[in-house]
């Protein structure tokens, strides 16, 4: 809680004209409070009002310019400058004419990111696979409705859906559009809220209304047979991966593994990128490709260049002489966002609440929905009709005696008096004596009567049928799915996005041709490392060090099938290639690794491992004299990890880490003097990387394992003097002939 003053020490300012009561007190609040009150209405308003669609499938900036691009008739007249309809929708949306242009921009035909656009454009409305083709501004381009967008709208005057009031109470908008299709799955739609965000992917309209009609004849029907996967506007190949598509459509969250489509031109030797998954652009997928050319990691490559023009997305790849374009392309599949992945979260609003639904849960909703818009038309036509057979009925008493009406009529004083005196002579009610009031003088005829009235008996037929409609689920859904049949067959289309299944798609294990030649590695106290091939280190000088600082490890080895693993002071190690580290010289300081491999704030390498086959062993000494040996191939992964966490135990203050290709001594030397030659090969291997291991050398209260080296011939004059038959052992003090000799100085 922050520090404010007390409720008894405020001080009332004196009311006067101009101040307001209490202006200036500070009051006590509670944080979590004043975050509750203040930010969860924000958050709600961009959950519920701005960036989760509903279940119609439209955001509410969507509905706003749909609707009144209808209002404006634009569903069947010619197209009216964008600006017009930017001007005129923010009646509805007062978020700025950008925003609502922008809207307008990605819903249109020109943009090419929906499947089925509901905005017929024209003009440069940019493209969704470009970043940098802006669109032109509005009072440039024009746009009208799409047709399918009459299924948006059919029987919206009928009381389909709720209206409510604009955001200044002057008009009404609809809540929900009354789509005949289940269009939240058929247009691709994302948006980010506070603390949730959902993406849907697009599915071919013709494959969801059939889908939706066989779920709705048979609740348990296999969604996958009938859909099988999704489809996007710009094309692609999809990798078809049934489990993957199978948990999409249960839970709605997951990824749909996206590929680009090329074609080969011989004569010319190059590749032409014609799709590119919906999650990327072509100055992306180019900047991405020039960059890998520029670190020699795509070296059959002569030049590439955007060659999109009237005729669609076009990415030319130039070839040299002699390069396979099917091995080129797995490469660039591996490397670049020309193989790409579209995750799912199909979070929607429902009755309000935002709900992550799978596809059955999904049209199983909007089913619902569509019967409730069904329900409330059925019920409003047929009120309509009844009216119209109540008037009828009144029309039809007058054909009695017509000259009783006029008679009537004539002998009446007052015009107040005629509808009365109609509702008694005829005994019909008011609606249906004011209706006979209101006919022409030469409609009082037996022919324009019988006509009229003729039309009762089909009125009768008409509202019965209305009400049996009413009063069965089974027909509302009867006609829900005649009107998807008529969808289908209308606005239907061929899937855009090519299937590839597994036993079609041949994957080439791609390794990155890496040059193999000899360097030499410096790794430093202070975290820096160094890669110098042996020529240069021949020719340079001494290496240049940042103050304090010196060379920890030096290795020989070379540039390809070598990985380096850092091991850190927070328990964790960071592998990476030698290859991944440019060549330099002994005049530089070289690569600071922690900056180098992303590490964790305050995280710095202890100690380098070097390693082609991960064979070997490591040994790790705490202070307390405790060593855990494990096998390096405990750090092998089968997935191309770049951080391993819980690399060894946290239990102690490690000492140092020692590595041995087998198993050989090592020296282990306290603070109190007491030296213990350890032999490896005594221990046993462990096999979880965060084990304590076991006891070793034994210190005194207050001392603690200081330093370890590995044991070189010759280093004492009596090894055997140091070593132990059982462990753990105390080590023995340093020998008088194993003493380092001290030089003599003159004073």
């Amino acid at each position: 809680m922050a520090r404010k003053k007390s409720e008894s020490k405020k001080t009332k300012t004196p009311s006067m004209h101009g101040i307001i009561d209490g202006a200036g007190n500070v009051v006590e609040q509670k944080i979590a409070t004043t975050i509750e009150e203040n930010y969860m209405p924000y958050a709600m308003s961009v959950i519920m009002s701005r960036a989760i669609p509903e279940i119609d499938g439209f955001k509410p900036s969507h509905r706003k310019l749909l609707f009144t691009m209808y209002k404006m008739g634009l569903l069947s007249s010619a197209r009216t400058k964008s600006a017009n309809i930017v001007g005129q929708t923010m009646k509805l949306n007062p978020h700025g004419d950008s925003a609502i242009y922008d809207t307008m921009v990605r819903l249109s035909r020109g943009y090419e990111a929906l499947l089925h656009p509901y905005v017929d454009s024209k003009g440069n409305f940019g493209k969704f696979y470009s970043r940098d083709m802006a669109w032109a501004a509005s009072r440039y381009t024009e746009a009208k409705l799409d047709p399918i967008c009459g299924e948006l709208f059919k029987d919206i005057d009928k009381d389909t859906v709720d209206f409510v009031d604009n955001y200044d109470n002057t008009l009404k908008e609809p809540s929900l559009l009354p789509a005949t299709y289940p269009s939240v799955l058929v247009n691709a739609n994302t948006g980010i809220a506070v603390g949730m965000a959902s993406s849907i992917c697009s599915f071919n309209l013709k494959e969801i209304c059939d889908t939706t009609i066989a779920l709705i004849k048979d609740d348990e029907h296999d969604i996958i047979s009938t859909l099988p996967a999704p489809d996007f506007s710009g094309g692609a190949q999809i990798i078809y991966n049934r489990d993957a598509i199978d948990e999409v459509y249960r839970t709605g969250r997951g990824s749909i593994r996206l590929r680009s489509r090329y074609t080969y031109d011989k004569s010319a030797n190059c590749i032409d990128i014609t799709s590119i998954p919906q999650t990327t652009t072509s100055e992306a997928i180019i900047e991405k490709v020039i960059d890998l050319v520029k670190q020699g990691k795509l070296k059959e490559i002569s030049d590439i260049r955007d060659e999109t023009g009237i005729d669609g997305l076009k990415i030319t790849i130039d070839l040299k002489r002699l390069t396979d374009p099917e091995r080129l392309m797995q490469k660039l599949f591996k490397l670049t966002p020309l193989e790409d992945s579209f995750s799912c979260n199909f979070n929607v609003l429902i009755g309000g609440v935002p709900r992550v639904l799978g596809v059955r849960e999904l049209l199983n909703e909007w089913i619902a929905f569509r019967v409730e818009c069904v329900k409330r038309r059925t019920y409003y036509d047929m009120h309509k009709k009844m009216d119209k057979l109540h008037l009828l009925r009144g029309l039809q008493a007058i054909l009695l005696d017509i000259d009783k009406a006029i008679k009537i009529v004539r002998e009446t004083d007052e015009e107040r008096e005629v509808v009365p005196n109609l509702m008694i002579g005829f005994g019909i009610d008011e609606i249906q004596a004011e209706y006979v009031a209101e006919i022409k003088l030469r409609h009082l005829n037996r022919e324009f009567i019988l006509k009229r009235t003729a039309d009762i008996e089909s009125l009768e037929k008409e509202i019965a049928e209305l009400e049996a409609i009413l009063n069965s689920k089974s027909k509302i859904k009867s006609v829900i799915v005649k009107e998807l049949k008529e969808v289908a067959d209308k606005f239907g289309q061929p899937r855009k996005s090519m299937l590839i299944f597994p036993d079609e798609n041949t994957y080439i294990d791609v390794e990155e041709e890496v040059p193999d030649y000899a360097v030499n590695l410096f790794f430093t106290k202070e975290g820096y490392f160094k890669k110098i091939t042996p020529q240069s280190l021949r020719m340079s000088g001494e290496q240049k060090l940042k103050e304090g600082d010196y060379v920890y490890q030096t290795f020989e080895t070379s540039n390809s099938a070598t990985e380096l693993l850092f091991f850190t002071n927070k328990q964790q190690v960071y592998k990476a290639k030698v290859a991944d580290f440019q060549d330099t010289k002994a005049s530089v300081l070289g690569d600071y690794v922690p900056a180098k491999l992303g590490m964790d704030d305050g995280e710095l390498p202890i100690k380098l491992i070097v390693t082609k086959d991960y064979s070997g062993i490591l040994l790790f000494f705490f202070e307390n004299g405790k060593v855990a040996k494990i096998g390096l191939d405990a750090f092998i992964t089968k997935t191309n990890r770049k951080k391993l966490t819980g690399a060894y135990s946290d239990k102690c203050p490690l000492v140092d880490i020692g590595f041995a290709e087998k198993d050989c001594e090592f020296v282990m030397t306290s603070s109190s003097g007491r030296i213990l030659l350890l032999h490896s090969g005594a221990l046993n291997a462990k096999n979880t990387r965060s084990t304590q291991g076991v006891a070793v050398m034994t210190m005194k209260r207050g001392h603690k394992l200081a330093t370890i080296e590995p044991y070189k011939e010759g280093m004492f004059s009596k090894p055997d003097r140091y070593r132990a038959k059982n462990l753990p052992a105390n080590g023995a003090l340093r020998s008088a002939d194993d003493m380092p000799d001290e030089q003599l100085s003159l004073i």
